[in-house]
């Protein structure tokens, strides 16, 4: 089986969707951030936002390049595969039970997370959120582009598609398929045949891998295994140790002239309103939304106290909006 390049963490058991640590690399002679992204499998956008005075082609050798390797996990459920799409993620949550995990030393299982960069879907192909499920998984599969990606290869790239493309090299699934349960099955978690386009919205609706990340996660799930497809550009964390963890990252555009334009995240009414109640600052929260660079970014440290009352007023708000 394939080494798995994914970022694996250990999953925290202590209620914290912290994990990881800020690394930095060297950049070295003749190297390009899009080289770099691939050596550490991230994904190309993720790098760019957390260095944004970094030339992504002609790096200074010597300089370093921060990694977005620290990041918060998505809300819970943490089971199956979790998508977020804003932040071009996607997250494998094997069961406890599953060959991947570990046997910690009191006896208990370890459970891990394991993190592939992905390619989405472009402005116009846009990836839809889903609860779903792997519906099928195939090993060489074909490709039988629906009609209106034929029409579209005809006219934007003069390129006339057959109706089945065999597998093999130039199949754009590469080696391995997971078929999701949604809509009519159209929408897949496949490889590529591609060296560039991971951590990019670039396919037509699919969730793109590397090929020896599918590969790896090929063998991990099952069919029936959950899916769920999320879009969420901010994240936020209360961490038991009373740090306000947020990370954000820049919306996805909805049209072409939003791709030029700068995106904000607006605040949530609910965070802004326990912050205001507890004589905390909201500049700081206001300001980690603002510069988006993917990375989680702390907001705020409560006291005891305030840790409890910040989870007082959570639980009143989730049981007001029932």
């Amino acid at each position: 089986m394939p080494a798995a390049f994914a970022t694996q963490y250990p999953l925290p058991t202590d209620g914290s969707r912290l994990v990881g640590y800020p690394e930095a690399h060297i950049v070295k002679k003749g190297e390009h951030l899009e080289a770099i992204a691939k050596d550490y499998d991230m994904g190309f956008l993720a790098l760019l936002a957390l260095n944004p005075g970094v030339d992504p082609y002609l790096p200074e050798p010597g300089s370093l390049v921060r990694l977005p390797n620290q990041l918060l996990l998505p809300s819970p459920p943490h089971s199956g595969i979790v998508i977020n799409l804003a932040e071009l993620r996607l997250y494998y949550f094997p069961e406890p039970d599953a060959k991947a995990n570990v046997t910690g030393e009191k006896g208990d299982v370890q459970r891990d997370v394991h993190v592939f960069p992905i390619g989405i879907g472009r402005v116009g192909r846009e990836t839809p959120t889903m609860n779903t499920y792997i519906s099928q998984k195939r090993e060489h599969p074909t490709w039988t582009p629906p009609q209106s990606i034929r029409k579209e290869y005809e006219k934007e790239r003069g390129i006339t598609l057959p109706d089945v493309v065999p597998a093999g090299p130039n199949n754009p699934l590469g080696d391995h398929a997971l078929r999701l349960g949604y809509g009519h099955g159209e929408y897949l978690i496949h490889g590529t045949n591609k060296s560039f386009g991971i951590g990019l919205r670039v396919s037509a609706g699919c969730i793109r891998l590397r090929p020896d990340d599918v590969a790896w996660l090929f063998e991990q799930v099952d069919v029936h295994t959950p899916v769920r497809v999320i879009n969420q550009p901010a994240k936020l964390s209360v961490e038991p140790d009373g740090r306000v963890m947020v990370e954000a990252h820049r919306p996805l555009s909805k049209n072409a002239s939003e791709t030029k334009e700068r995106l904000s995240i607006k605040p949530d009414p609910q965070v802004l309103a326990i912050l205001e109640r507890l004589e905390l600052s909201t500049r700081r929260y206001r300001a980690a939304l603002s510069v988006q660079e993917g990375t989680p970014i702390e907001v705020a440290a409560l006291t005891p106290a305030q840790l409890k009352a910040w989870q007082r007023l959570e639980r009143v708000n989730v049981d007001t909006k029932r």
